[in-house]
């Protein structure tokens, strides 16, 4: 067992930062002059890298000055840990320096495949969910998370098909890898949210299914509709605030795992600084009634007009 995985598994690796927001050009001079109520922001690892092995300029300069003040995490969206081309030796090794400079909590990348052949389909593709698939996933994170030295993350995608070839619904095959590798997890309630719209399944039965010592993160976000007058679809598009049955959902995720440091991503129609640090700062009384609140193990009444398999 790598040093790495044994960290893994022990929650203080993951410490609970508190609330956070994604970090965006636009609002650096925000963060960096003013007096920022949110703990902790999580830097796009793209932003700052480049696949070929490129590091610095000023967004690096701007995240550096950042770092001094706050804590971060990078997030990235090129690994395709599911793909089958081999793992891109110069970018890890970019990731690597740029983890050196910036001393992130963690690193934390997607449970998918993103391109093939060399090609980037600059999209997070869906996996199928087979005891194939788990073999290839945690042979490559292993080798990642010893290549970087210390224990990776990894973020369930939203889906909008499923695999005839899947042997077990997503939860499972999650919880397998993460506690076989002893990564961490990095839940995103919206995309739990969205997949189960899309495919009718349970989003209680994914949340009780992953295994709590793995959580170091949440994400929130906002979706969109999609589809035609036959067929309705959710769409994760980062471009909305958080709906309202995303934010019930969190508040049984935090009953389920406890704090864990949450954040919202905001990729397109992005707000103001102040506009989006205010709508992170609803998660908070979410946090505050854990302690004292009791597990609520049944199905909360928004989900009945959904059905649910």
């Amino acid at each position: 067992m790598i040093e790495s995985r044994a960290r893994a598994k022990d929650q203080s690796y993951f410490p609970h930062l508190g609330l956070g927001l994604g970090l965006r050009a636009s609002h650096f001079e925000d963060i960096l002059s003013g007096r920022p109520r949110v703990s902790w922001f999580e830097a796009i690892s793209e932003n700052f890298i480049g696949i070929e092995g490129a590091t610095g300029g000023m967004p690096l300069e701007k995240l550096v000055q950042i770092r001094e003040r706050f804590p971060l995490v990078l997030h990235g969206v090129s690994l395709n840990i599911g793909g089958t081309d081999p793992l891109n030796r110069n970018y890890l090794n970019a990731l690597k320096q740029l983890s050196h400079i910036i001393e992130p909590h963690w690193v934390s990348d997607h449970f998918c495949w993103t391109g093939v052949n060399g090609k980037s389909l600059h999209d997070l593709m869906p996996l199928p969910y087979t005891r194939e698939s788990i073999e290839h996933l945690c042979e490559r994170i292993d080798f990642c998370q010893n290549y970087l030295g210390r224990p990776m993350v990894f973020e369930n995608v939203s889906s909008y098909m499923e695999f005839k070839q899947s042997e077990m619904p997503e939860w499972e095959f999650i919880a397998e890898i993460a506690q076989r590798t002893g990564c961490g997890l990095l839940l995103d309630v919206n995309n739990v949210y969205v997949s189960s719209f899309n495919h009718g399944f349970n989003p209680m039965s994914y949340l009780r299914a992953i295994p709590k010592e793995n959580v170091a993160q949440i994400h929130l976000a906002g979706h969109s509709t999609g589809g035609d007058a036959n067929h309705t679809i959710l769409i994760d598009t980062h471009e909305h605030p958080v709906c309202p049955e995303v934010w019930q959902l969190y508040g049984e995720a935090v009953k389920l795992f406890g704090a864990v440091s949450t954040m919202i991503e905001r990729d397109d129609h992005i707000p103001d600084y102040a506009t989006l640090e205010n709508e992170i700062l609803l998660a908070q009384p979410f946090l505050d009634r854990i302690a004292s609140a009791p597990l609520n193990t049944h199905l909360p009444p928004l989900y009945e007009r959904i059905a649910f398999t």
